[in-house]
């Protein structure tokens, strides 16, 4: 999501921190998730976007003319995969968010403060009953992400492993 709203050119960075907790962080400046109740299912977009497959924005017919993504379904398996998730959304006035156990949501979508900033964060801990490996290994993850920078010209990933003694980090930015 994060890769697709640089594509649509409102994002120019974007946090990926692995956390002690075996948790990840994948946090960008870019317009945040739409919050408001979507028109067909009655309900918060946020809540569409993390628990209906092919409800990502670039298919709803204007989100997005070029897209990176799972074709609407990242988010919702990724949710579907973790034992816990938490979206938080900046929209510029109020922030959002909400939780979600084994892909349900945990209440409903609510404010938790004020802000002046855009974008979303997301955070999800791998279900080890799906997974047999829940522990994320970094050198994957860094290819992956320098192949993300390298391929989105412009996109700052900036990419923190916070597991060790002493934090690792790397910038990934290509013009």
């Amino acid at each position: 999501n994060s890769i697709d709203e640089a594509l649509a050119g409102f994002c120019t960075e974007i946090d990926v921190i692995l956390n002690k907790d075996d948790s990840v962080i994948v946090k960008d400046n870019g317009r945040g998730i739409p919050h408001g109740i979507h028109p067909k299912m009655g309900i918060s977009t946020i809540d569409v976007v993390f628990t209906v497959l092919h409800a990502g924005g670039k298919f709803g017919g204007g989100g997005y003319k070029v897209s990176g993504g799972l074709h609407g379904v990242g988010a919702s398996v990724v949710n579907a995969l973790s034992t816990h998730l938490e979206v938080t959304v900046h929209d510029g006035e109020n922030v959002w968010f909400q939780s979600y156990k084994k892909g349900v949501p945990d209440g409903e979508v609510h404010t938790i403060g004020k802000t002046n900033r855009t974008g979303s964060e997301v955070r999800f801990w791998a279900d080890g009953d799906i997974f047999e490996e829940t522990v994320y290994d970094y050198d994957v993850l860094l290819k992956r992400l320098r192949e993300q920078a390298f391929l989105n010209g412009g996109i700052k990933i900036n990419f923190r492993d916070e597991r060790q003694e002493e934090p690792v980090e790397e910038i990934l930015h290509y013009e």
